[in-house]
């Protein structure tokens, strides 16, 4: 039987980040992994559509650039490069060719709103300057373990005790605006409906409805774009896992993949604490079951997979408070399509005018009015997947060739307000084409020239994604995205700070703080609350 320092369950991006750390200080680290690839919803495959890399989780990278991540573990050296996306969105105005570029430039980004309105462009870089300045301190809390003083004290710092500056009523309206929904927010900030919608559009990616209550930070977290720029790794999305893996090799870790984890048992009065049991499979198929000893473990599974299925006998009550943690009622729907050219925006009755545009490295942010996003949600919120769905569309074989063949292109439709348990007895894998369809016919909305050119498609349902990559009830997120269940209340008060009661037992991944997206930050601050205990 094997014994390692540290056993890491999933091969996810925070789970191979916080490996890579363990393993850099010097333990010996293994990380079981029950796919057949490492990534998790880092992931990009050559084997769903012929000649085609396709990314079967997130694609855009872009908190991960202000973390320590990719210097301290010199991610370069294993291959990882990234493409800047600029501008790193994009929102065309239906039925105009006409729409508004978000640049890493600011100057270039409230050029692009000035054209639709120039008092907007204005307010744009007043709430860039001030939300900016304001995120930078909760940034801050973003890399090590949430406390209430640590977040209270950031947020007092940087907002309440503005005395200097004589601007004491404005720090009061920006505590104001962090409780107050997003949707408001932007009403209040800003004139055009143009400018509004693609703000809401944007703002809605983290989950929570433009009218949720203290979601205003959904908003104001989009000015540290500015700052980090958008990204996309070469090759696709799982570059990033692919390069932390080999990363780990090269520090002596161990990946396992086609390694579902079966059953975790703390044991009593031994050295190592935990035993960890996984199914096999060896190159005849043959399935059997191993078992690896281990120190001290990390869960870098969905929280609810940990404790409500890996651990056995967990303590009751812990068990339960973390099953009444809420997922929600999935999140959105993707479509990969392999396709035969890149939407024109600026079509008109004419056709497309041919060449690449600077907004195919972007995410295209197809939403007509504030009001159609607001239906998708209503819609959502009986059961029903949106008759209108708003679409992230995204074309990244325009940046990077790699992902299609020659003069081929790669199309990401993501949809979200879409259901997991749907209403009156549906099921996803009924209207699974249908809602895809839906997905493509936006983009031929705003793109005529896409008709037809759809060559093939690979579909992830809310039952898809949790069916393929673990994310339960199709949240992507984990955990809803909601102020109760952020910072110390992520997941629970006493899971916060990524250790647990059960002595040797530790948390990372997007159902702990700060949450989902490709950020690496769990991962690296597990691996430092590991190491402080060790020294």
């Amino acid at each position: 039987m094997a014994h390692y320092d540290v056993v890491v369950v999933g091969a996810g991006h925070n789970g191979l980040t916080c490996a890579c750390y363990l393993a850099k200080a010097g333990r010996s680290v293994l990380v079981l992994e029950r796919r057949h690839i490492v990534g998790g919803a880092v992931c990009t495959q050559d084997d769903l559509i012929p000649g085609y890399r396709l990314d079967v989780g997130s694609s855009a990278h872009i908190m991960i650039h202000l973390t320590p991540v990719l210097r301290d573990l010199e991610l370069h050296r294993f291959g990882l490069e990234y493409l800047e996306m600029d501008p790193w969105a994009h929102y065309p105005i239906l039925g105009t060719g006409t729409g508004i570029s978000f640049y890493r430039d600011l100057d270039k980004t409230c050029q692009s709103i000035a054209k639709i309105s120039p008092t907007d462009a204005e307010a744009y870089r007043a709430f860039v300057q001030h939300w900016g300045e304001l995120n930078d301190g909760i940034f801050e809390t973003f890399l090590q373990p949430p406390t209430p003083g640590r977040i209270f004290g950031t947020i007092f710092k940087r907002n309440l005790l503005n005395w200097r500056s004589r601007k004491l009523w404005s720090s009061l309206d920006t505590t104001r605006q962090l409780m107050a929904p997003y949707g408001q927010i932007i009403d209040e900030l800003f004139e055009h409906p143009s400018v509004k919608t693609a703000l809401a559009w944007l703002s809605a990616q983290s989950g929570p409805a433009p009218g949720e209550m203290a979601s205003g930070d959904m908003l104001g977290w989009n000015a540290m774009i500015h700052k980090s720029g958008a990204k996309r790794a070469k090759g696709g999305s799982g570059a990033l896992t692919q390069a932390l893996a080999k990363c780990l090799e090269s520090h002596g870790g161990r990946v396992i993949c086609n390694a579902g984890v079966t059953e975790i048992e703390q044991l009593e009065n031994e050295k190592d604490q935990w035993k960890v049991s996984y199914d096999s499979r060896d190159r005849d198929e043959h399935h059997f079951v191993e078992t690896v000893h281990a120190k001290r473990l990390v869960g870098a599974c969905h929280v609810h997979t940990l404790f409500g299925e890996l651990l056995k006998n967990p303590a009751t009550e812990l068990k339960k408070r973390v099953a009444r943690t809420r997922i929600g009622n999935g999140f959105g729907m993707i479509v990969r399509h392999a396709v035969e050219e890149l939407p024109d925006y600026g079509a008109g009755p004419a056709g497309p005018r041919p060449g690449t545009k600077d907004y195919h490295t972007s995410l295209q942010l197809l939403c007509p009015s504030q009001d159609y996003l607001k239906s998708s949600h209503r819609d959502f919120s009986f059961g029903l997947p949106p008759q209108k769905p708003s679409v992230v569309a995204m074309t990244f074989s325009a940046l990077d060739p790699t992902l299609a063949p020659e003069g081929k292109h790669t199309l990401f439709t993501w949809g979200q307000y879409h259901p997991y348990e749907l209403a009156d007895g549906v099921k996803w894998d009924d209207i699974r084409e249908r809602e895809a369809d839906k997905l493509y016919e936006l983009v031929c909305q705003y793109a005529p020239n896409m008709r037809g050119k759809m060559i093939d498609r690979y579909i992830q349902t809310p039952l898809d994604l949790e069916r393929t990559l673990g994310l339960l009830r199709g949240n992507v997120m984990h955990l809803e995205m909601s102020l109760d269940q952020m910072f110390m209340f992520r997941p629970l008060p006493e899971l916060s700070t990524y250790k647990t009661p059960l002595t040797g037992l530790y948390l990372t991944g997007a159902s702990t703080h700060p949450g989902g997206g490709v950020f690496a930050a769990s991962g690296y601050n597990t691996a430092q609350v590991i190491l402080r205990e060790r020294r």
